[in-house]
């Protein structure tokens, strides 16, 4: 009998074999051939799955495309489509006229991305407290007290958009003051990362919004379900952080909705950020990101000329400006083409400040290319990263920065969470992206493109700010560091095409 069995067993045995090896085979050649992937990534992953078969396979399965689904897809490219932007700007616009090659040709990057023109009569302003502060938190809790007020004196709409929302007492004061706005009549849509804002879902303030009438949205709730796992990702992510406003002001940076103590990790408190505040044609293009993502999901008809309506100033604003948006559905690349020509523009000086620094070979390169050229170039990391594979991955990175000139700075005083970037005094990049593989490849992220002396200057004195708290670090500190340590970060960081 038990002859029999195994007689019976080996070519059910053999079978399997044969479908894993086919299953391995043709998903190390959809490594290999996928589309729009850097020789480093398809290396990381080949290996990956020739070293480790069915670990390697599954995770391919899990985490080795970008795929949101046809269906979403589909949706997102349809609404667009329809949806209708109507600008003043234009390439004749006296304020773009003046600006510098190097500048223009940002604005022209950036314009090939989403479509949008550079605006000119902005009104844009660094939110925080007036003058010097010993507490680099309390430019966070400005920043969302502003952001109140113009919830509290809204009349017509409030969207909001972030990655993060948590009920502590700036995410509670902002719910508060939508719920109170939807009882009053104002049209309320809140739009939130399935994921990031989980704890805030499933909480009693989101049940505070829907009772009083505001329109709510959960983003990517279902990317980890079983049908679309297979050569998706399961942790796509809508980063975003967008607030508008009577379709008349708009808020975009770094900042989630949270206090600067940030509960869920509060070891890395305080979370330090930059919020901007905007008014002016430049809101059309922000509402105009915001519906772009609300409509597809929530289906909701008659919004798709609402952003080509907004945009009024009164007074006029002296500010350049353009919004632009990129994710999975948006031309690969898109973010690591407007850091590295934001890195190439510099001439004189360029300040970057970013919490998660996992860069391309391209980034990268033009970071090392900048001291070179003879631009003063400083970056500045949180001393602890809230991230370990992260932070292994960024100080891989340090040694290459500092043999080339750059100088990297550590900020000891909490999580430095700007993403900042500005180039010579007169161009800020400012937004939700990071320089890591998920901002690069895998999150939908919002980003502005400022050209102005005065806002320029401001974002650059709040970085000049965060360099005087900072430490410098030198080559010699960094060579000296133990050899456990830099195997450990070159391990980690030559698996961060896989991450």
């Amino acid at each position: 009998m038990s002859f029999d069995v195994a007689w019976v067993h080996a070519p059910l045995q053999a079978g399997t074999a044969v479908v894993i090896f086919v299953a391995h085979l043709l998903t190390a050649a959809r490594a290999l051939t996928r589309p729009n992937r850097a020789p480093a990534s398809r290396a990381a992953w080949v290996a990956v799955i020739m070293l480790a078969p069915v670990v390697g396979v599954i995770a391919y399965l899990l985490l080795g495309e970008t795929s949101i689904g046809r269906s979403r897809l589909r949706r997102l490219q349809r609404v667009r489509q329809n949806m209708t932007l109507i600008e003043q700007a234009s390439s004749s616009d006296p304020s773009a006229a003046v600006l510098e090659d190097n500048v223009a040709s940002l604005f022209a990057l950036a314009q090939s991305i989403n479509g949008f023109h550079p605006t000119s009569g902005n009104r844009i302003a660094l939110l925080g407290v007036m003058g010097e502060s010993d507490n680099p938190a309390d430019d966070c809790r400005a920043s969302m007290a502003a952001l109140v007020a113009d919830i509290e004196r809204a009349s017509e709409s409030v969207h909001i958009a972030f990655y993060i929302w948590l009920d502590d007492g700036a995410g509670g004061q902002v719910a508060d003051a939508v719920a109170a706005a939807a009882r009053r009549g104002v049209d309320c849509r809140v739009m939130v990362d399935a994921l990031g804002s989980r704890a805030f879902i499933k909480g009693r303030r989101w049940q505070q919004l829907q009772q009083a009438g505001v329109r709510q949205l959960k983003t990517l709730d279902d990317i980890n379900r079983l049908q679309h796992m297979a050569f998706s990702r399961m942790d796509l992510r809508d980063h975003r952080k967008i607030v508008v406003i009577d379709n008349r002001i708009a808020f975009c940076g770094s900042q989630n909705c949270a206090d600067p103590e940030f509960q869920p990790k509060p070891a890395y408190a305080p979370w330090i950020d930059l919020l901007l505040r905007c008014e002016g044609p430049l809101v059309r293009q922000v509402q105009y990101l915001f519906l772009s993502g609300w409509i597809p999901e929530s289906g909701e008809a008659g919004l798709d000329g609402y952003a080509a309506a907004g945009g009024a100033l009164q007074g006029e604003g002296t500010t350049t400006a353009m919004a632009f948006e990129t994710g999975p559905i948006t031309r690969h690349n898109a973010m690591a083409d407007m850091f590295v020509a934001c890195i190439y523009a510099a001439r004189r000086e360029l300040v970057i400040t970013t919490p998660y620094f996992v860069p391309d070979e391209s980034i990268l390169r033009a970071l090392c290319a900048a001291p070179r050229r003879g631009v003063l170039t400083r970056i500045i990391f949180p001393a602890r990263n809230d991230s370990w594979l992260v932070g292994q991955s960024s100080r891989s990175t340090y040694a290459d920065l500092l043999q080339c000139g750059v100088q990297v700075y550590e900020y000891p005083l909490g999580l430095l969470h700007a993403k900042s970037l500005t180039v010579d005094g007169e161009v800020a990049l400012v937004g939700s992206a990071n320089m890591d593989r998920r901002s690069l490849e895998l999150n939908f992220e919002n980003n502005l493109l400022i050209a102005d002396p005065q806002v320029v200057g401001d974002v650059r004195h709040r970085q000049q700010r965060y360099l005087d708290a900072s430490r410098l670090l030198e080559l010699q500190q960094v060579q000296a560091w133990p050899f456990y340590s830099r195997l450990t970060q070159n391990a980690v960081a030559m698996m961060s095409p896989v991450l």
